[in-house]
């Protein structure tokens, strides 16, 4: 049996030894905040405590069993699980493009069949209700790959689509889908004109204000809607059987109450901004600047397609890239087009039977916090697989391209990572912090320079990313105009990035890491901005993972390993909350529900990487609650399967609250991991593997 507690105590004293006594350059630009030359702080010491044998052998088959997953390039992918719309719009996409083959609708039929409901609808997150929109393109894709609406299966889906309101009542983007094919008029459709290309970056709204998923979704989008182009389907695959007799009737602008209370609010204020683009695009007959505008779109896509082919690295704008270059006449031929279409394909989890649409891949994320909780457990595993990790690492670094992050960033070198294998116009900023987590035991241990400047680099562009409210959103900076969510378009109220506690409490542990004080300007105004934005029951919000558990695990663990005192009134408020709503069984649970709430919602189980977040929240709190850590890592331990994995059917993690959620794969699988050797450090007297690490400013 691997004996991890001495293991993990041998690496704990080498590396933070020899990290403390290194001698350190800067980039040949100096960082904004060097990163300290030669640290003054103490070694950390520690009881030679043994751990018991279930925590050593939890953690030997954890160890095993996701190593034994690393890619032989070096890195970790886990399956990205999204809804049946991502599918569905493939077929769409296939279908307009003249492209559906027999045997890719017949993949897709049954992998749509498969994720029916038995109330005939189809969810957004696994044991989910029915969701509106999901169905009504779910039931559309089915007709594309050749049912009709005689099926028993689309029977049963027609009369829950029915109940809900039918078509008039989904969301814009489902709109948008069937408006390509005639099922939905170009004029039923919120516009959205190519003009949008020309205001300046001056102005309340231009193309920089949006997210960085809403900018690579739309700006093609524009290209679409002026042309406004419809594929005449036979009428066995057109849908009016889902327009419902007594759908409910948009409420017309207001003009009396606004006369009575003489007051006008945005909504009402884009809606009558609203009626007068429609007029434009629908009435007048001569547009002016619409060629430019279009140009200017056209050059915009083409500049944004990475090298292997991809968009944003995200179904849909890859999708709607393609379909806006195909209406202005590029061939399939095209090498842009070969590429985009070959990428796209490669994102499908295909077999003999099933063919299942990813919206997008997770590699650098997966590979950084897998990597990340090696170290955490004693290091990566010695050879030359583990050698690859860290160089396959070091060259998804974007270190050339000055992708649309630079419009409002500080200013700043490249040096961030992408979330997927190609995004270089999109660096992550959650994934940049895990990469730097996952580089620097490494420039400790083996003292390679180009590591050191690497991460020098990476720590650059954060200072550069972070924000004017002192967090950091996850790919642009003050990108928090929340008055374009009131536009008619942002039905989903998802067209922002702005500053989350989770990527700040990421951010943070990161520059503590790298050994920065926390004193430090960026660090200290990340400390205002978690303690502005902690809820009044002392958690934080979750963005990217579900939910309240995720963001308050983050938020804790980034405030501990940067040095901020643990017995702060905020901070013991954040961890009462969490040992309040740990299960009696010892993990945590916590439903998607919540978004919608706005609040803790439980899920009536533990789950794998929620109790990991929690465990970790609460070891960063661990001076009061001993028997919580007790209770979630022995939860943990207990639930473990013989080859070391967890099982977890729930969905974690999120893409927009309220509206599209993720499963990871191997959250199950490294969370756990992770916080399992930050217990046996605990256990073994210590903390993380870079607590007492900040130096001073």
């Amino acid at each position: 049996m691997l004996e991890i507690a001495p293991q993990i105590l041998r690496h704990l004293n080498r590396s933070v030894r020899s990290r403390l006594t290194a001698s350190r350059t800067a980039s040949p630009l100096a960082l904004p905040f060097p990163r300290p030359k030669n640290g003054t702080n103490a070694p950390l010491t520690h009881t030679n405590l043994p751990l018991d044998e279930e925590t050593q052998t939890a953690i030997a088959r954890a160890r095993d069993c996701l190593f034994d997953l690393l890619h032989p390039k070096g890195f970790w992918e886990g399956r990205v699980y999204d809804n049946v719309t991502i599918t569905a719009e493939y077929v769409m996409f296939l279908r307009f493009l003249g492209l559906l083959d027999a045997q890719t609708a017949e993949k897709a039929k049954r992998t749509i069949l498969d994720d029916q409901l038995p109330d005939g609808g189809w969810n957004i997150y696994g044991g989910g209700p029915s969701e509106h929109s999901a169905t009504v393109e779910a039931y559309f894709g089915l007709k594309l790959c050749g049912l009709t609406h005689r099926h028993k299966t689309l029977q049963s889906a027609r009369d829950l689509i029915l109940a809900k309101g039918g078509i008039d009542t989904t969301r814009v983007f489902t709109k948008i889908n069937l408006a390509l094919f005639g099922q939905v008029p170009w004029n039923k459709v919120p516009v959205i004109q190519p003009e949008l290309m020309l205001l300046p970056k001056k102005a309340p709204i231009h193309i920089y204000e949006f997210s960085s998923w809403s900018r690579a979704v739309i700006i093609p989008l524009l290209l679409i809607f002026d042309r406004k182009p419809v594929v005449a389907l036979p009428k066995a695959q057109q849908v009016p059987e889902l327009y419902a007799p007594n759908a409910p009737k948009k409420k017309g602008f207001p003009f009396r109450k606004i006369v009575r209370e003489r007051r006008v609010d945005l909504e009402q204020i884009f809606d009558v901004a609203h009626v007068a683009l429609s007029m434009y695009e629908f009435v007048m007959p001569i547009k002016p600047l619409r060629k430019r505008a279009l140009n200017l779109a056209e050059k915009w896509v083409l500049e944004h397609q990475d090298k292997d082919g991809s968009w944003c690295g995200i179904f849909p704008a890859m999708a709607n890239s393609i379909l806006a270059l195909h209406l202005r006449g590029y061939s399939f031929h095209h090498p842009v087009m070969k590429k985009g279409l070959r990428v796209l394909r490669s994102y499908a989890e295909e077999d003999e039977e099933t063919l299942r649409m990813q919206s997008t891949q997770s590699p650098i994320w997966d590979t950084g916090i897998a990597a990340y909780a090696f170290w955490e457990t004693g290091g990566l595993p010695p050879g030359t697989r583990s050698a690859r990790c860290l160089d396959w690492l070091l060259d998804r670094q974007i270190l050339d391209v000055q992708g649309d992050w630079k419009h409002k960033a500080r200013p700043g070198r490249p040096g961030g990572w992408p979330f997927e294998h190609h995004n270089a116009h999109y660096p992550d900023i959650d994934d940049t912090a895990l990469a730097i987590l996952a580089l620097l035991p490494a420039e400790e241990e083996k003292g390679r320079s180009e590591i050191t400047h690497s991460i020098d680099r990476g720590v650059e562009w954060l200072i550069a990313m972070q924000g004017s409210d002192g967090g950091w959103g996850a790919f642009d900076r003050d990108n928090n105009r929340h008055f374009l969510n009131q536009i008619p378009f942002a039905d989903l109220k998802s067209l922002l990035d702005p500053s989350t506690p989770d990527v700040t409490g990421h951010v943070i542990e990161a520059l503590a890491a790298a050994g920065y004080h926390r004193r430090l300007e960026p660090i200290r105004h990340g400390f205002e901005f978690l303690r502005k934005t902690q809820e009044s029951d002392g958690s934080w919000f979750g963005r990217w993972g579900v939910n309240y558990v995720y963001g308050t695990a983050a938020a804790l663990s980034g405030l501990w390993v940067a040095g901020e005192d643990m017995n702060a009134d905020y901070v013991k408020k954040a961890g009462d909350w969490l040992a309040a709503v740990q299960n009696p069984d010892g993990g945590f649970g916590e439903s998607v529900e919540s978004y919608e709430k706005g609040s803790y919602v439980a899920l009536g189980r533990s789950t794998a990487s929620q109790t990991a977040w929690g465990l970790i929240g609460l070891l960063a709190c661990e001076c009061k609650r001993p028997e919580a850590i007790e209770r979630a890592a022995r939860w943990l331990m207990q639930v473990q399967k013989n080859d070391g994995s967890w099982d977890e059917p729930e969905w974690t993690g999120t893409g927009f609250p309220r509206h599209f959620y993720l499963r990871y794969d191997y959250y199950r699988l490294y969370f756990p991991l992770w916080a399992l050797g930050r217990y046996a450090r605990w256990k073994c007297g210590a903390k993380s593997l870079f607590s007492a690490r900040s130096q001073p400013a």
